[in-house]
């Protein structure tokens, strides 16, 4: 006996109709699932069939009766008993719930059945929820002419989580929302379309490469469509296993005046990627490796360790610490080396360094969004200190408002 979902509504031919197509549709067929869709209007008292009235103390609209929603609610429990099954879970769909999330759904599919109470006009006497509901949701901040459209995107998104209504299981993993990630993109025949062609590594067959592609382009897509998703994100998924240095790969103390200067162009290489999202093209060319140089030079006589990333004897990223201050700075990684994992492995080695400071601290641009989901990932966390503010109205070059803020290790 599959999970049952109970509506009730004022149209339910219009929620029966959707529920019966489709995926949900043959899923219901096979008796995977079960579905059902009450009429409001039959437990009506008055000869008129009238289901709603103006509301106490005045206002535009109408109101829901509690009564014939009552009692299609007691009818749908005595039918779920009748079938031996426990006392439905009852959500009712109001602009006053909690908003939907795909957590909601996972949650809501754990139970034997639901039954969902779609509002309509100005909404339903308060006193019927209070009576009934176990708990309230809203699918999204905007306004709808009833509650029939929300309770059908729960339900989906609740029944197709349950075996045998998706051909396997992978359908729903592998979906936005799920692992808290929008999805990646997607591409079928033919491999050009309008001059427009597939990404290559999905031609290539290895499936290693594509699912690490896939994962690359769900993390870009939701750090730039949903930076709130992406955040939430970060926080719940370190980590937990670090890239292998491969042979050829190692960390050098910058010593010698060729790996200062060495430093010093991909220090100003990073400096003018990190820039170039908030400062003038003009600002970020008159950077030099001059006065990066300099900059190296001088921090070093205050106590920092400057290191070299070398793949093969080829300097591909850097990374300072301050034994004094038990701080990390210049992260940098060339832009053809990124994708490989270098900056983890940096991160984690600078901060192994400092294993005298068990929280270090460490800056970054607060736009740089990249840069902030790695460190919290692997264990860093925003102090809510500003270290440096840009203004465009106080300085010159600077096109969008953005600091420099405080990350520290919590582990």
């Amino acid at each position: 006996m599959g999970m049952r979902v109970d509506i009730v509504t004022l149209f339910p031919e219009m929620c029966q109709q959707v529920l019966d197509a489709s995926i949900i549709g043959r899923a219901a067929k096979r008796g995977y699932i079960e579905t059902h869709c009450h009429q409001i209007r039959d437990y009506t008292l008055n000869k008129q069939k009238q289901t709603d009235d103006y509301p106490y103390g005045g206002g535009c609209g109408m109101v829901l009766y509690a009564q014939p929603i009552a009692d299609c609610l007691r009818a749908v429990q005595k039918e779920v008993a009748e079938q031996g099954r426990p006392a439905p879970h009852i959500v009712f769909l109001t602009a006053g719930g909690q908003r939907y999330t795909e957590e909601h759904a996972r949650r809501l599919a754990q139970y034997d059945n639901l039954t969902l109470v779609c509002g309509h006009y100005e909404g339903i006497d308060e006193r019927v929820i209070d009576a009934f509901a176990d708990e309230e949701l809203s699918i999204g901040d905007y306004i709808l002419t009833g509650g029939e459209l929300a309770s059908l995107v729960v339900a989906d998104s609740v029944l197709r989580l349950k075996p045998g209504v998706l051909a396997e299981q992978k359908g729903y993993e592998e979906e936005s929302y799920w692992d808290g990630l929008l999805e990646y993109p997607q591409y079928t025949r033919p491999e050009v379309w309008e001059g427009r062609a597939v990404p290559q590594v999905l031609l290539g067959g290895d499936h290693q490469k594509i699912d690490a592609w896939r994962g690359e382009q769900s993390r870009a897509r939701t750090r730039l469509r949903r930076p709130e998703l992406y955040e939430e994100w970060c926080a719940t998924h370190p980590i937990t296993e670090l890239p292998k240095w491969k042979r050829g790969e190692n960390m050098r103390l910058v010593k010698t005046e060729e790996q200062m200067a060495a430093a010093a162009r991909l220090m100003l290489e990073g400096r003018r990627a990190v820039c170039a999202q908030n400062w003038t093209p003009e600002f970020c060319a008159r950077l030099t490796e001059e006065e990066f140089l300099a900059r190296l030079q001088q921090e070093k006589k205050d106590g920092y360790a400057h290191y070299l990333h070398c793949t093969k004897d080829v300097p591909d990223g850097m990374v300072s610490v301050s034994h004094k201050e038990g701080r990390i700075e210049h992260l940098y990684v060339t832009e053809a080396s990124r994708g490989r994992g270098l900056g983890v492995k940096m991160l984690d080695f600078a901060r192994k360094k400092l294993e005298e400071h068990p929280h270090p601290v460490l800056s970054v641009l607060d736009t740089n969004a990249r840069a902030k989901a790695l460190y919290t990932r692997m264990g860093w966390r925003l102090t809510g200190e500003v270290e440096e503010e840009f203004d465009p109205a106080a300085l010159p070059g600077v096109v969008h408002k953005c600091a420099m803020v405080t990350m520290r290790y919590e582990g």
